[in-house]
């Protein structure tokens, strides 16, 4: 699988995984048009149909054209124009010297994309909206 920008060498498809982070943020979908909303709709709807994300770039293209045309600077590439985290210094990883043999992240319910946060014990798994399921663990090896 190539890396073109839309798919990582892992297999995790990119811009899902944004448009899965974006549609989780604070206001819960993107500020788009009729256009737009019918785009992620289409999206979502062949996704849980067992369509595989690769099958829709076109798609995916055509709502980068419109975040971009409705002021979203970075479409769906936060590699654009979303700053990175400013990186604190040495910080344990969650759940180590408690105890806990396992270690862990939450990854996408499908396994398509890339998107991974960390678990947050005081409060249930982050949702995917794009699959309407918890985000899964995964054990760091």
């Amino acid at each position: 699988m190539g890396t073109d920008g839309r798919s990582t060498p892992r297999g995790g498809h990119a811009r899902l995984g944004e448009l899965c982070l974006r549609l989780t943020g604070p206001s819960g979908s993107l500020l788009l048009g009729e256009r737009g909303l019918r785009l992620v709709e289409f999206i979502t709807s062949e996704l849980r149909t067992g369509r595989h994300p690769n099958e829709l770039d076109d798609v995916f293209d055509e709502l980068e054209e419109e975040l971009l045309a409705a002021g979203h600077s970075a479409g769906l590439g936060s590699y654009r124009t979303t700053p990175t985290p400013p990186t604190p210094g040495f910080q344990p990883l969650p759940g180590a010297g408690h105890r806990h043999t396992t270690l862990h992240v939450l990854a996408c319910p499908q396994g398509h994309c890339e998107r991974v946060e960390a678990p947050d014990a005081d409060s249930p798994p982050p949702g995917c909206r794009i699959f309407d399921q918890p985000l899964r663990p995964v054990p760091l090896r």
